[in-house]
């Protein structure tokens, strides 16, 4: 078994795999006469020309560490955008592509302010809460074909908090 401790999640670190989406730095711009401000595009969410971006709500249980990582997938023909819907931290687990196949893993914890965007074709673990409730909006591709490949691991990963 190999072991793999957690990290804080930041944009400097996740860059390879997809966007970090959250508030920093000063507003794009004002809007709704000074009240609000916008950060704008902060995430590059990606289809295929056959697909289209659709909203979803999923509801998971939450996990604890440490964790068993046993497996991974990806998503060949669109990004996947997971948004809290709550102030909980959540594990995010990327994993670099070697010919096809994942990689060592990564293993990120949200500090609970912050989304992910998952590039497109990246591997990754499943939506991971690490509390409850594990309500998220999620951007991703709807359409026809195949858009989920899993990878078992043969020795698996334990995630380990950090």
């Amino acid at each position: 078994m190999i072991e793999v401790y957690t990290q804080p999640l930041s944009q400097e670190l996740f860059a390879p795999f997809g966007d970090v989406i959250e508030v920093s730095g000063t507003p794009d711009k004002m809007i709704n006469k000074a009240m609000c401000g916008r950060f704008h595009d902060r995430a590059h969410l990606q289809t295929d020309p056959e697909g289209r971006l659709g909203l979803s709500l999923f509801q998971s249980q939450s996990f604890a560490l440490p964790l068993m990582l046993e497996m991974v997938e990806r998503h060949p023909l669109g990004s996947q955008a997971f948004i809290p819907m709550h102030q909980n931290p959540f594990l995010v687990i990327v994993a670099p592509d070697l010919a096809g196949q994942p990689g060592t893993p990564l293993a990120f914890v949200t500090n609970g302010a912050q989304a992910v965007n998952i590039g497109r074709d990246i591997w990754h673990g499943v939506l991971t809460p690490l509390a409850d409730p594990g309500l998220f909006t999620v951007i991703d591709r709807i359409g026809s074909g195949n858009n989920l490949e899993e990878f078992w691991y043969k020795t698996p990963f334990r995630i380990i908090p950090n």
